[in-house]
């Protein structure tokens, strides 16, 4: 019966251990939140801090600790016939010492570099790095994005160039929010009444994963984000762009109807706007500025409702059936469930005219 409760004990010892060890894969193992393949300057520094000294002391300890515990399962195990009680001992003050400096050693060893990463990270890089600058505020459950020194605001996607310093102002306009960006930079915690710093010099373009990484609320989860990193050119031309009113659609057409409906009886205009300018100088970051994300160039975005991928077909599942898509998301709670209530949902007609104003805007 001995060796059957060990066998038990061993079968779901391993497995247990394969999951410990493949949970931490979309960390470390090339996933969309990696953060072993770095693209920007922060990530880089936190990684080769992780691998020196963090790494190498965990292995020199791990392996210390498991030698030491075989040579004395080997040489102390149990003889067969031998029935004596081993010693009894009751403390040993230089022992204790040691195993008390040597961790408080380790510790040291890590916490010196990092604590002075840690300040190296976020220093403002100053006004002649001509650094990028945007306002970040968290959102239950979206990101929003300002430029003030462009006057455009945007959502979902942020905007920085290649090579160039970027500095984020950090807050929240209703919960403690986490802004990760795993292959660019670390986390840092967004705070409503709080503003936070994070810099970083992207290294490369592409479109990068993020994702808030502070329990929020209920679409925690659903609170993503994508950086886009262009090169200068474009993101000129991108910036450019926003500084211009949305294009209106043609009279008669299936958007124009959609646009009377967002701007009229659908009621989607007391949320969101599809303006892209704003003025920073009467409108700070602490102020709001819609309830809801800018739509302005809306079909250009990568995700909508902040987690799925941006498609006519998605769009309209989320204005159809936003309480299935996102529950407890302020558009499921003020606006799908009270139409609901009122019987006032919308047609299948009436949301394909507004998915197909919203695809216009681009």
């Amino acid at each position: 019966m001995q060796g059957t409760s060990v066998r038990w004990r061993l079968a779901w010892i391993f497995p247990l251990g394969g999951l410990l060890f493949t949970s931490g894969c979309g960390v470390i193992g090339g996933k969309i939140a990696s953060t072993s393949d770095p693209a920007g300057d922060q990530a880089r520094h936190i990684w080769n801090l992780f691998v020196v000294p963090v790494w190498w002391l965990t292995v020199a300890v791990f392996l210390l600790v498991t030698v030491w515990m075989l040579l004395n399962i080997i040489r102390f195990r149990r003889k067969p016939g031998d029935t004596r009680i081993p010693p009894q001992v009751h403390g040993n003050t230089r022992l204790e010492i040691a195993w008390t400096l040597i961790p408080a050693i380790i510790l040291a060893l890590i916490a010196i570099p990092s604590t002075r990463l840690i300040f190296e990270l976020n220093r403002d890089p100053g006004q002649e790095s001509n650094a990028l600058r945007v306002e970040v505020i968290g959102h239950q459950w979206w990101w929003e994005f300002r430029y003030p020194e462009y006057g455009i605001v945007t959502a979902g996607d942020l905007h920085v160039v290649v090579d160039r310093p970027v500095v984020l102002t950090i807050t929240s306009q209703d919960v403690i929010h986490s802004f990760w960006p795993p292959r660019l930079a670390g986390k840092v915690d967004a705070i409503p009444g709080r503003h936070n710093t994070m810099v970083f010099t992207p290294e490369e373009t592409g479109v990068f994963y993020g994702q808030c990484a502070e329990l929020c609320g209920a679409q925690h989860a659903h609170m993503q984000f994508r950086v886009v990193v262009e090169t200068q050119e474009d993101f000129d031309a991108w910036v450019a762009k926003h500084q211009r009113p949305v294009p209106q659609p043609a009279a008669g057409t299936l958007a124009a109807q959609g646009k009377e409906l967002f701007e009229g009886s659908a009621g989607c205009a007391g949320c969101h706007s599809v303006d892209p300018r704003y003025d920073p100088t009467t409108t700070p970051i602490n102020k709001t500025l819609m309830i809801g994300p800018n739509l302005a160039y809306f079909p250009e975005r990568h995700t909508l409702a902040a987690f799925l991928p941006n498609t006519p077909e998605n769009l309209h599942q989320w204005i159809a059936n936003t309480e299935q898509v996102k529950p407890y998301s302020t558009m499921a709670e003020k606006w799908w469930k009270i139409r609901a209530q009122q019987n006032m949902l919308l047609t299948d007609d009436q949301v394909n005219a507004i998915v197909a104003y919203l695809e216009s805007l681009r």
